[in-house]
Order: C-alpha cells, then structure tokens, then sequence
C-alpha cells in the first residue's frame, strides 16, 4: 500500500489545474493513475490508494492520467494530458495504443552490449520528441565495457545537445547522476527493448527490489520482459518514476513532429538542396549526400530517417483509415437513436 502524499508531490502542475471549474475544485477528488491492470485501475488521492474499476463508459487512460472522482470514489472524468506517449498496436492491428501520459522526462535505456543500436536510440527519440517531453539517454551495464565513452561519443553524434549517461546499473554511486531529474512532483519514465536493465536501473534508484530482474541471453544480448504492467512509483527522492514493459515492437505513427526535431539537422541540410523535392540519392546539388560524402553525416543515419518516415507515414494513414470508419460509424448510430427517438415520440 502506497502511503498518501500530497497533490504537488503526485505531480500536480497548473496545467491541471486551470482545467477545474471552483465548483469541481470543491467537491471532487483529485487522482492520478499509479497502475494499469486488464479490469481497474489504481489511483492515488490525498486520502490515499483507491481501485477503480474500468467501465465501457470511460474514456481510454493509461499510467500518469489524472482523473476526477466523485465522494464515493466514482469516476467523473480525465484532464487533458500535458503529454502523451502512444505507438501502432503490435502486430496487425490498426489502431493506436497508449503507452504512458504527464511525463516530465524520459531515460530512454540502452545497454552496451551487443544490443546497442543508435536505430533503435533514434526511434524512440522520435517518440519521446513528437511529445514534447525532454529525453536523457541512460546507457546501461557501463561496468561491463571497456570503452563506454566510445558509445557516449556515438550517441551524443546523433545529437550534440542531448543529454548522455553511462552508467552502472547496480551501483548506486554510478546511478546518482541520474537523480538531477528525479525531483520531487517531477514524474520520469523509462523506456528501452527487453534486456536494457531498465528494471535493474529502477531499483538501484529506489534503494529497494520493486521490479523482478532477469538474465540476458549470451548470444545476442536480448533479454525477456521482467516488467509486465506498467506502474507509478514514488522515489525517495520524491520523483514519481513510471516503468513500462519492454518493448521489442514499436511502431511509429502520428510521429511527423517528433521524426522533424529527431533528424533536424538532414532537415536543414535539405533546404539547401538544389531541388525541393530531393530524394537525396543521386539527384545533383543534394546537401544531404554532399555531407555524407564529406564524413559530417552518417550514412546510417540518413537511411534510418527514410526507414522511420516511410514507416510512420504508412501507419499514420491506416490509422487515420481507422478513426474515418470509426467516425462515419459513430455518425450512423447517433442519426439511428434520432430517429428512433423521433419516432417514439410520435
């Protein structure tokens, strides 16, 4: 049981509040979503941890939301989200799946070890950019590298401004530079494939065991889900940190913004192409390839930025298929119950 803290130390901002009338401000209870099970929901208030069962009738919310509730602990109605995380569904679902809301910072995790990938690094980035929330990349099991500057340096030529930690996962020495953005009322989460030691990380931040941890495979560095539901915890720094389960599959979709401020500098090495529709793959004057050429851009790099726009376009529009169908559906059934309702009362 989760003992009750305050609203500013569960993360409460102006943001939400500017969302309530006096009148709800008066008479509800303020919560934040602290777990996501199959059937309820979690939720803290300052009176302390309460269930909430989840009914049809409710909107789709995941771990960070905030939500009022009436005296008797009912569901009344979610605040608007200062961020929202979401991705494809896995598989071949056509639909979007949320993944996490109201983050403040996100440590995107990395281990160095034969499952470091800067693909892999940029496409979360893109995630976490197309939020507007400030990413910090955490690369993991630092102890078992024997360069782990060499892959900072990598990283950091993704982005020079990006914010790059090499760290010891079990040693809590290592993990404190980790801290600066764990204040109170500041909520963090972090993400990263199976493997990373993002579980491990957590622990070693709280001081206790509150994610199970599990072996690597020795042949390719992959490791299993250990995290399987996604949660809120609170810090002893008083930081609210937000675990979420490893993801092997992570589609992008509705991620034009964030694939823009992730591979801002080929944007603006684009515009001085001599073509404003280069491809840039063998049309002359192209800025883009001229830097590749000159070792100032990686090659890689640019076809993870065609890789994830062709991607991300492709899912967007199956997704915006989906909502068209859903809304000229919604439409029917309410011109249905009009009429049904015009002819009862005739």
């Amino acid at each position: 049981m989760i003992k009750p803290i305050s609203l500013p130390e569960l993360g409460w901002k102006p943001f939400f509040q500017q969302q309530l009338s006096l009148d709800e401000w008066e008479t509800s209870h303020i919560a934040r979503v602290m777990a996501q099970h199959r059937s309820q929901l979690t939720v803290m208030t300052e009176q302390g941890e309460q269930h909430l069962k989840i009914a049809p009738s409710m909107p789709a919310m995941t771990v960070g939301d905030w939500v009022l509730l009436s005296d008797d602990s009912q569901f009344v109605r979610a605040l608007d989200r200062s961020s929202e995380f979401s991705r494809k569904a896995a598989g071949s679902k056509v639909q979007s799946q949320l993944i996490a809301a109201n983050i403040d910072t996100v440590f995107i995790v990395c281990s160095l070890n034969n499952d470091f990938n800067l693909n892999r690094i940029e496409r979360y980035l893109a995630l976490v950019n197309e939020a507007g929330v400030e990413p910090v990349i955490a690369l993991t099991k630092a102890d078992c590298c024997e360069e782990p500057l060499e892959f900072v340096r990598q990283v950091q030529n993704i982005d020079p401004m990006l914010f790059v930690e090499a760290v010891n996962g079990l040693d809590s020495s290592s993990t404190a530079v980790l801290e600066s953005w764990c204040r109170a009322g500041k909520t963090v989460a972090f993400m990263g494939s199976s493997g990373a030691g993002k579980s491990t990380l957590i622990n070693t931040l709280q001081g206790i065991e509150i994610q199970q941890t599990g072996a690597i495979r020795e042949d390719d560095s992959k490791g299993r889900h250990t995290t399987t539901s996604r949660s809120l915890h609170v810090m002893p720094s008083g930081g609210l940190l937000l675990d979420t389960p490893g993801m092997r599959e992570l589609q992008l979709a509705d991620c034009g913004q964030g694939l823009e401020v992730t591979f801002a500098d080929i944007g603006l090495l684009a515009r001085e192409c001599r073509f404003s529709d280069c491809q840039h793959d063998q049309e002359p004057g192209c800025a883009v390839r001229a830097a590749i050429e000159s070792g100032s851009l990686e090659e890689r790099r640019l076809r993870n930025f065609h890789k994830l726009n062709r991607e991300q376009a492709r899912n967007g529009a199956t997704l915006a298929e989906r909502r068209a169908k859903d809304r000229k559906f919604n439409k029917l059934c309410r011109s249905v119950l009009t009429e049904k309702r015009r002819l009862k009362e005739s």
